[in-house]
This record gives structure tokens, sequence and C-alpha cells, in this order.
């Protein structure tokens, strides 16, 4: 069952009520795919088929077009090596990539990659989607943002909590089917969070999926999320990672 299916009386149960326990959920791998493994992601997204990757790090930034079957990167724009790369929204003709601490975004042409424009972040940038109104950032807090695509000004801020905790360190997102999905820095679960209320309604628990060969390695977390609406399928991978998974949620007793 597609992931937004199975999720769907999650994301409403308990919309209202901050003290409900989150649905638990795990997971199948439905398919592998190839990933380059020096690819640190920061932020991920899939549009007509297609992935599009930003990667981090100073002097390796990049963002990226890649083919799903072979992970060949199809074509690529590196950053000033004096920035940081970060999460990545595609919106229509343009994508919008976050940097971690130079205080803007980078606005790009999806066919060139070429920078058409910048956008002031108020402190550091982490992750990015959007839901088609407002781009939605994260920052590393329990706070998302929300921002006027025209003005970039900030109309909203979320407090994401589970049970009335606060869920810190918000990284990368996907909006998905009337749901925000956040990885959570060094944690192998996945929020599934109600834009409405900030509540936790659901964790996705994808503890044992990091390829053996980086398990060992600290800075090899979990993190990037792609949800492609048309065919409702979920794909998640990792700081470099080699391998990049298509995967099926599946609730647990």
């Amino acid at each position: 069952m597609a992931a937004a299916c199975l999720l769907s009386t999650a994301t409403t149960g308990c919309a209202a009520d901050r003290t409900a326990a989150p649905e638990a959920y795990g997971f199948e791998i439905v398919n592998t795919y190839p990933h380059d493994p020096q690819a640190f992601c920061q932020g991920l997204a899939i549009v007509d088929g297609v992935l599009y990757e930003g990667t981090g790090q100073y002097g390796r930034s990049t963002l990226r077009k890649v083919e799903l079957e072979t992970g060949k990167v199809l074509q690529q724009a590196t950053l000033d090596q004096r920035l940081f790369g970060e999460g990545i929204a595609v919106w229509d003709q343009r994508i919008y990539q976050l940097t971690w601490q130079a205080g803007f975004g980078i606005i790009c042409d999806r066919e060139s990659f070429q920078e058409v424009g910048r956008f002031p972040i108020r402190g550091e940038g982490w992750g990015l989607t959007h839901d088609g109104k407002h781009l939605i950032l994260s920052n590393g807090s329990a706070t998302l943002q929300f921002l006027d695509p025209k003005t970039f000004r900030v109309v909203r801020r979320l407090d994401v909590r589970d049970q009335g905790a606060w869920v810190r360190n918000l990284n990368e997102l996907e909006y998905a089917d009337g749901a925000i999905l956040a990885n959570v820095w060094t944690s192998n679960r996945i929020a599934w969070i109600s834009p409405q209320t900030g509540n936790v309604t659901a964790w996705i628990d994808l503890e044992g999926l990091a390829p053996p060969e980086v398990r060992s390695d600290t800075d090899a977390v979990l993190n990037g999320i792609a949800y492609d609406s048309p065919t409702k399928r979920l794909f998640v991978t990792g700081k470099n990672w080699p391998k990049l998974f298509e995967i099926r949620i599946v609730k647990r007793p």
C-alpha cells in the first residue's frame, strides 16, 4: 500500500490532540538504485521521474539532476567553494537551494541550472520543501518556517512536537499528500508531521536501512526524502550512501 494511503488515518486521527501517541511504522525495500557515494546528500526531490539532489560540504556542494535507475549525474552546478549547500525544493521551473550559514538561498532555473536570484534566510538553512503555496524551511530547531514565495517573508511558524515534547534537529523535508515528512538529524526515523498543528502523527523507523559500508561513519546519516506524488513512491537515502532506496511503509503491530 502506498505511503500516503497507509498513513491517512495517522495524519488525521490525532491531528488535534498533542498528547496522542504517534502511529509506528517500519519499512520494506521495494527497489534499490545506485547513489553517488561522494554525494553528501542535503536535499532530494523527484519530478517527472527524475531526481534532483543538493549536496553539501565546503568546496564540494552541488545541485544535481540524476537519472534514477542508474544514478548517473545528468546535469550539475557547483556552488561557490565558500558555500555549504543544504536542502532543495523544485517548484515549477525553479529550484530553490538553501545554504547552511551564508544567510541566503539560491534560486536556479530548472532547465539550465543557472542562478537567477537569491533570497534571505534568517539563521541557518537545513531542509526545504513546498506545499504549493509556501516554501517550508527547517533550521535544525523544532520550528518550521513557511515563506511567501514572492517576498520570502516568513508568514507562519510551526512548532513540531511529539506528544507535547519538542522534536528538534528537523532536517531534510518533503511534502507528501498533505503532510510534511522530516529527517531528524542523527536519527534513523522520519517524522510524519501535520502541517496544521505541528503534531508528529507517525514515525517511520528506518533502523537497519543504511548500507553496511557506511554504518561506522558517524557523518553518513539518513538524510534525503523524495516522494513521487503521481506514482505514490517514496525514496530515501543518506549522506555519502552508495544506494538510494524505494521503500514501502509497513504498519507495526
